[in-house]
């Protein structure tokens, strides 16, 4: 009667009027329909009809692609129940068509598992689960009609399940690295009450997403995933899923029946997932998991818009997030995004230049002008690369991870800036909770407890952190090594506007190689141990031949782990890292198990120029290769000519060792 009629002109967020006030609106009519009557039912129709015309959908372009398409879709499905049109119901099922195919470039789903929405924002975690909470809806609500989904076309849809979502959820969590701005959102205002938001309660919908879409998948879909539901359910011990404050009564309503249904509990999966078309990367082992977050010309460091995220402005810069299987499940939950130092951000490099609030444009406009990010897998390890530009910083990195079975060698190489400010890589920020202890222990001494307590670690050859993980520096740490226990205070209001500026407080246990002010070419090397024992972590450290780092300079890196067979490099320019020559920049992963090898090429650059890769390895015989891979010799030494395409996806060649 105020507001939302045909009479009304639209002003500020198109969202509202479009999506947010019609679906309200159209489930209060579709309950109280008995109630209501033939002409404030028109009435309404009439409002949805105002602001929401058929033209809404009739080109995939801007607000009208993605989770957007599928939410106007949704609106016009309702619609035309409530008004009893064919017209508008056949209209909301035809429009989702363009949604389903795999896309290269932009918003939408990719072959390799990736979702952008935005154009430059990895999205599964916000937008994505809107786009399948959306069409789970939709195809149930259509399923038996007349205007079923019968578009081949959906198969994408149902595949993203497995593909696209599942490798970012992690008992029951979802993963914070392709959440966008949705991070920022934590506590919100409302007119009664507060609103909390953070990765479990977002995993808790998309599970719920899942729970739903079974119903319209087929029997083998069904069974695997209700497995997968049901899973999460028993491991979500941080946030019940069954309880979960996220969900209705519906959803809660048919996980409880997935959890009591015959369906064997699934596990999490081990192995490596890279998401090329999102710079992003997925390791999971027994007992833990990691993402890790950059960015490029095609993907933004952060998204903020709308004063929201105003200070994840380093989170594309290489940031590694963890969690264990049964402990730290709640690091980045417990009011992590607000107190954490913006600037520390583990696994980042990153200068100490001060930033504005929302600093380099909102809506995933802030991108670096590099391309080289990617890397190789096998699908159990990898190696990932990124060429890193500060962000309105004059600050240069070449950073690399290689993921392997119980820790991720890290290394940085090339670090150059001349902002007149300090430079930084993190090596870890913890959040110990609001009044955390945890034991930090260095070459076997305990280190002390209090906060604002710090040291420089100079010659450390290992540390760790109770109840977390063990950090180990091959070579003795250098003297920019620095430790430091803080306690900080921070509002959610401070990054994000509509937030309550209630102050939070949490401790932090911080370690970082301090690279100094406007550094030349200065680099940094460590192994992360996600869950090790203080005993482990010291006897990794003392097996000086566990890894061996080939190279790691501002054209190459490379490590060697002879214990796996592994052979990890990452070429920035055409070059040789140890017994790997690549005539072009290349990400190369080679795993030798008795007498065979596989060897794993991508081309980062994208720019589908063909790699020569010559191994300096006797090799008898090519067992099997991609069709991308080309045999140009075998012998003393292997030669193979990769064509990687503009996709930078993963190519095979198995051989057997001469």
């Amino acid at each position: 009667d105020q507001a939302y009629h045909a009479g009304q002109v639209r002003y500020g967020n198109w969202y509202s009027w479009q999506i947010g006030a019609p679906q309200a609106l159209l489930d209060i009519d579709v309950l109280l329909y008995d109630h209501l009557g033939a002409t404030r039912v028109a009435e309404h129709c009439a409002a949805v009809d105002h602001f929401v015309p058929d033209g809404a959908v009739a080109h995939y372009t801007g607000t009208s692609t993605g989770a957007n398409r599928v939410d106007l879709c949704r609106v016009l499905a309702l619609r035309g129940v409530l008004g009893k049109s064919p017209a508008k119901l056949a209209l909301a099922r035809d429009a989702l068509s363009p949604v389903f195919p795999y896309v290269t470039s932009g918003d939408g789903l990719y072959a390799d598992g990736s979702f952008v929405q935005h154009t430059y924002v990895p999205y599964a975690g916000s937008y994505g689960a809107v786009m399948l909470g959306g069409l789970s809806h939709l195809f149930a609500l259509l399923k038996g009609s007349a205007w079923e989904v019968t578009d081949s076309g959906r198969q994408v849809v149902l595949d993203s399940v497995e593909k696209a979502y599942a490798p970012f959820l992690f008992n029951g969590l979802a993963m914070d690295a392709v959440s966008g701005r949705a991070v920022s959102r934590g506590v919100q205002k409302t007119d009664t009450r507060a609103v909390r938001q953070d990765d479990h309660l977002r995993g808790h919908g998309i599970i719920a997403c899942v729970a739903l879409l079974a119903r319209s998948a087929s029997a083998a879909e069904k069974t695997r995933w209700e497995g997968m539901v049901k899973g999460w359910i028993a491991r979500a011990s941080y946030s019940p899923l069954l309880t979960s404050p996220a969900l209705g009564v519906a959803a809660l309503a048919r996980l409880k029946e997935t959890a009591d249904g015959p369906a064997a509990p699934s596990p999490e999966p081990t192995g490596h997932r890279l998401f090329p078309g999102m710079d992003r990367a997925v390791h999971r082992r027994p007992g833990w998991a990691a993402s890790l977050s950059m960015a490029s010309k095609r993907i933004t460091y952060y998204e903020n818009g709308n004063g929201e995220n105003l200070r994840a402005w380093h989170s594309g810069s290489g940031m590694l997030y963890w969690w264990g299987d049964t402990f730290a499940n709640g690091q980045y939950s417990d009011d992590f995004w607000p107190t954490v130092d913006p600037y520390r951000l583990p696994g980042t490099t990153a200068s100490r230049k001060p930033l504005a609030d929302g600093e380099g444009g909102t809506w995933g406009a802030a991108r670096p002008d590099v391309r080289w990010v990617g890397g190789a897998t096998d699908g159990t390890y990898a190696a990932v690369g990124q060429y890193l530009k500060g962000l309105s910083s004059t600050l240069l990195a070449k950073k690399s991870w290689f993921f392997l079975d119980d820790a991720v060698v890290c290394l940085g190489a090339g670090i150059h800036g001349r902002d007149g400010t300090g430079v930084e890589s993190i090596v870890e920020n913890r959040n110990l909770g609001e009044n955390g202890v945890h034991a930090l222990t260095v070459d076997g001494a305990a280190q002390p407890t209090t906060p604002g307590w710090s040291a420089t670690l100079t010659g450390a050859r290992w540390a760790h952190l109770a109840g977390h993980a063990g950090y180990v520096f091959p070579g003795g740490a250098p003297s920019s090594l620095k430790a430091l226990r803080q306690a900080r205070t921070g509002r959610w209001s401070e990054i994000n506007l509509g937030a309550v500026t209630d102050p939070v407080t949490r401790r932090y246990l911080t370690l970082w190689f301090d690279h100094g002010t406007d550094p030349t070419w200065a680099t940094y090397a460590y192994v992360l141990m996600p869950g090790a024992s203080r005993e482990r972590t010291a006897a990794r450290a003392a097996d000086r031949g566990w890894v061996t780092v080939l190279a790691n300079t501002d054209g190459r890196q490379g490590v060697r782990v002879p214990s796996l067979g592994l052979t990890g490099v990452n070429l920035w320019l055409a070059g040789t890292v140890g017994e790997v020559t690549a005539g072009a920049p290349a990400s190369v992963l080679i795993r030798e198990s008795g007498t065979t090898a596989t060897l794993c090429v991508s081309g980062p650059l994208r720019d589908g120029a063909a790699i020569d890769l010559t191994w300096n390895r006797p090799v008898s015989a090519v067992l099997s290769r991609d069709p991308a891979v080309q045999v140009l010799g075998t012998g003393a030494a292997l030669r193979l000519r990769v064509t990687p395409g503009t996709l930078a996806a993963t190519h095979q060649a198995v051989v057997r060792l001469g």
